[in-house]
């Protein structure tokens, strides 16, 4: 597949480089994992297969072989020689065939999965990309074909397939946190009882939000590790979301910490949006997680033991 227009912040990613934090290197990997996984089922692929993840707008590609694939995570606008595919659903491309993929209404990062997954050298056990892809550049994956099939995403909501988009409390998207180890830097809980809105300034490194600062005490911190879904407050009072790429370390005082539950979640929240953020006890965050976690593994595997499974070759 040739790389025709790149669209927004396209790169091809997996689970990520989990073993190489200690080296001063990001998780990195798809920004929603589950939306990975669920692309992934749908063309017989395992949950980690290499896929290309857009932001936003996505990539115009030309195919030079028979792919099967799909196009999951935001409901982004999916063509083929110009005729509409729904997203979530399968496809088949035979050589010379161009696949475009639009914007989207709701959401933000979408996934292109492709039967037998993505080729690209392997670099601290991922073959996640470092940087987005440019115009010109090719994706090599295998001859595949498929039958139609698919999973919408417009209403998945518990106790269905995993959500890509956070619950609306209001007006605002709801993202559950546990307290950070620098609560008590912070003098009233004004952070739990505002709405923020998502910046243009947020991309896979952090979700960067505005709204009335936050007062804490003086001092400094030392530099400690941080990992994805840490809440840090920056100097002017304003909280930060650590993303995937998010670095290793940092000096900022952490008011919160997302559970691993909603992790996914921030990947789908764009420029404009309000969320809020609720606190929870490590206990409820447990339980969330191991109900995703359940839910997840329920539909990778029914996605993936189903009939008319890709054929790769």
């Amino acid at each position: 597949m040739i790389l025709r227009d790149p669209g927004l912040s396209s790169l091809l990613v997996d689970a990520g480089r989990p073993r190489a934090r200690a080296l001063g290197v990001p998780l990195g990997g798809a920004a929603d994992r589950a939306a990975l996984a669920l692309g992934n089922a749908l063309v017989g692929n395992a949950p980690d297969a290499l896929a290309l993840e857009f932001t936003l707008s996505g990539p115009t590609l030309e195919v030079e072989h028979s792919v099967a694939g799909v196009v999951f995570g935001a409901p982004f606008a999916v063509s083929i020689n110009q005729r509409r595919v729904a997203a979530g659903t399968t496809f088949s491309l035979a050589a010379g065939d161009v696949l475009r993929v639009g914007g989207t209404p709701a959401g933000a990062r979408g996934y292109l999965c492709v039967a037998g997954g993505f080729d690209a050298p392997v670099v601290l056990g991922s073959r996640s990309g470092l940087e987005p892809l440019s115009a010109g550049a090719t994706l090599v994956c295998a001859p595949s074909r498929c039958e139609p099939r698919g999973l919408g995403f417009s209403s998945l909501e518990e106790p269905n397939p995993p959500s890509p988009f956070p619950k609306r409390e209001g007006g605002a998207r709801v993202v559950r946190v546990l307290d950070g180890p620098q609560r008590d830097w912070f003098a009233d809980d004004r952070f739990f009882t505002q709405d923020y809105e998502v910046t243009p300034a947020s991309n896979r490194m952090g979700l960067r939000l505005a709204g009335d600062p936050l007062a804490r005490r003086p001092g400094e911190l030392v530099s400690e590790a941080v990992a994805p879904g840490a809440v840090q407050v920056a100097n002017d009072g304003r909280p930060i979301v650590l993303g995937v790429d998010g670095q290793t370390i940092g000096g900022y005082p952490k008011v919160a910490h997302v559970v691993r539950a909603d992790l996914d979640l921030l990947a789908q929240l764009r420029p404009g949006e309000k969320v809020r953020f609720v606190r929870v006890t490590a206990d409820e965050a447990q339980a969330a997680a191991r109900d995703r976690a359940a839910m997840l593994h329920f539909w990778v595997a029914r996605l993936r033991a189903a009939d008319r499974r890709p054929v790769v070759g």
